[in-house]
């Protein structure tokens, strides 16, 4: 496609933004994890105007560019021209969550086989590995009321997921919220694992749980496993990846 450059339209902060928005996308093509056109991770752009960016409705995740996002404001006006609609559903649920959350610098959702799956068992997310151990203390559960396009849909998801980073979408997936793009990104990778472990480990003999107090302390425990640099760790690899084997996000 023939998408007009916006490198030298944008600030370079908003430019950066793009960047590392446009590489999550790919990621998640690349993981696995994307459901066509139809899921979607937003990034506000810093500043007080409360506007943000969305990947444009249509495009498969492995298209998507740093050119090609489009930029609303909180009442889904495009604030730049783009051919591309943004999905009304998409708009609803992360709106809402960038409205109430000001540390929401990106909200990140997918439709993923086992994060449908585990969202359709009674019991949830099981405290049954290490993987799940870094979620259940910030995981908030939130009741499946159709496709997400009514506004009055948006005080109860705001309220169920209150200020944890990770939140299951009963009968529909999953969803995490990052301060950064690479902290989403990386919950995201950690709840989707623990995800298809459970639906492997489901599979076999009887299950064994964590111990409930392991799982006090997880952020310290988080930030030490890291070498206190929280998704930053893995978060150039992931991008030197991209770049290997393709780097027209970066456009």
């Amino acid at each position: 496609m023939n998408i007009a450059s916006l490198r030298e339209v944008v600030s370079e902060q908003e430019w950066q933004l793009r960047v590392d928005l446009a590489a999550c996308y790919r990621l998640i093509a690349l993981y696995g994890w994307s459901d066509l056109v139809f899921t979607h991770v937003s990034a506000r752009i810093p500043g007080p105007e409360h506007h943000f960016l969305i990947n444009p409705y249509g495009l498969m995740f492995d298209e998507i560019t740093a050119s090609s996002l489009v930029k609303v404001d909180q009442s889904c006006n495009k604030l730049i021209d783009s051919p591309f609609p943004v999905n009304p559903a998409g708009f609803v649920i992360h709106s809402c969550i960038h409205e109430a959350r000001e540390d929401a610098g990106c909200v990140l959702h997918t439709h993923s086989r086992a994060g449908v799956a585990v969202s359709a068992q009674k019991c949830g997310l099981l405290p049954i590995s290490q993987q799940s151990t870094f979620i259940l203390p910030s995981l908030a559960y939130h009741d499946y009321e159709g496709v997400a396009l009514r506004d009055d849909e948006k005080p109860r998801l705001q309220r169920d997921l209150g200020t944890n980073n990770f939140l299951l979408l009963r009968n529909h997936g999953l969803l995490t919220v990052g301060r950064t793009i690479a902290d989403a990104f990386l919950h995201m990778y950690l709840f989707e694992n623990a995800c298809r472990i459970q639906i492997d480990a489901q599979a076999g003999g009887e299950l064994v749980s964590v111990d409930p107090r392991i799982l006090g302390g997880m952020e310290e425990v988080m930030k030490k496993g890291s070498a206190g640099q929280g998704a930053n760790i893995a978060w150039p690899a992931l991008l030197r990846k991209l770049d290997r084997t393709d780097p027209s996000y970066r456009t």
